[in-house]
């Protein structure tokens, strides 16, 4: 499904349907809250926690991953926790990219798992005691804002600069998972992908650290001389598709699935056959490549994502605020 138009409409054009849904959104955000109350599990080293409070892609995972190569640069032992959304290994698995599929464990661990150990599951804490046991001596929460399992040292809302917080409202009136000013209040800093186009930085509280970066398309793997023929299954597939665009990469057919999508056989044989019968290179995310079946992956040029930040300085920051929020 598709999130509907009126969620990214401006709070005072929402519309009918955002004010129907409005008691349904109280009662979403009243259990957000109670579910927040609950005792988290304090771990011994310090927690980074790379969250959002709306629903879709924002760049979770590419700054967790640019975070964990920092602190790796700096000689310590990352892993990261993830809920591993759609996946069916046991709480708190470590995920084997050369064993593991994405039906086993989702699609954003195999990613991570090629950079420091990553455990999946829905209790933080599970995964976090495993991942202590083999060695991490400091921990990246891949989303999981609203967990309450594990205790966050540092937390930094990841928002799109594009759309930031859409109609303000909660789910189901609006995209957002909680109100924002409650969410804000828990936050140690936020980071914006891409151009404020909202004004997000200047409605934020005073004092909260905000750090700016954009997602580049890393378009290498994509022949120069070919049709393309684009597809994706992520938060914002157009966001992807804008991406090959400013890159000078205009597909000739451009197909978008929902979030996290398992491509079936049959879908994964109509791309085959629409890259056939058009002479062209089909081209996707690196997240939607590890849901597919191994033929055609390999058919398939992958475009990664490289974060560049607004000055060299930021990230240093982070980091220092994250690691040191507990003492070695």
């Amino acid at each position: 499904m598709q999130p509907p138009a009126f969620w990214w409409r401006p709070a005072t054009d929402a519309g009918l349907m955002a004010g129907l849904l409005a008691p349904l959104a109280h009662i979403y955000a009243a259990a957000t809250a109670r579910r927040l109350n609950r005792t988290s599990w304090h771990a011994p080293v310090p927690v980074l926690c790379c969250g959002n409070i709306g629903v879709g892609g924002a760049g979770k995972t590419p700054l967790v991953m640019d975070m964990a190569q920092r602190a790796l640069s700096r000689g310590r032992r990352p892993a990261f926790l993830s809920r591993g959304y759609g996946g069916r290994a046991r709480m708190g698995t470590r995920v084997d990219p050369n064993h593991h599929t994405a039906r086993d464990v989702g699609d954003e661990p195999l990613l991570l798992a090629r950079i420091a150990p990553c455990y999946v599951g829905t209790d933080r804490a599970v995964s976090a005691r495993r991942a202590l046991a083999d060695g991490a001596d400091c921990l990246l929460m891949d989303d999981g804002f609203q967990n309450p399992t594990l205790h966050q040292d540092l937390a930094l809302v990841v928002v799109d600069g594009a759309v930031g917080f859409g109609n303000g409202r909660v789910l189901p009136a609006g995209p957002l998972r909680e109100p924002v000013a409650t969410a804000l209040a828990r936050a140690g800093g936020m980071v914006v992908m891409g151009h404020d186009r909202q004004g997000i930085k200047a409605s934020l509280p005073d004092g909260l650290p905000c750090f700016a970066a954009t997602l580049q398309p890393d378009t290498q793997a994509i022949p120069p001389d070919r049709p393309i023929i684009a597809f994706a299954g992520i938060g914002r597939p157009g966001k992807f598709f804008e991406g090959l665009a400013q890159c000078g990469i205009h597909p000739a057919r451009c197909l978008a699935f929902p979030d996290h999508h398992a491509y079936t056989a049959a879908e994964q044989a109509r791309l085959h056959r629409l890259a056939v019968q058009a002479g062209a290179c089909l081209v996707t995310t690196q997240k939607d490549a590890v849901r597919l079946d191994a033929a055609l992956r390999a058919q398939v040029r992958t475009v990664g994502l490289q974060l560049a930040w607004a000055t060299p300085a930021m990230p240093e920051r982070i980091l220092d605020l994250w690691l040191g929020t507990i003492q070695q």
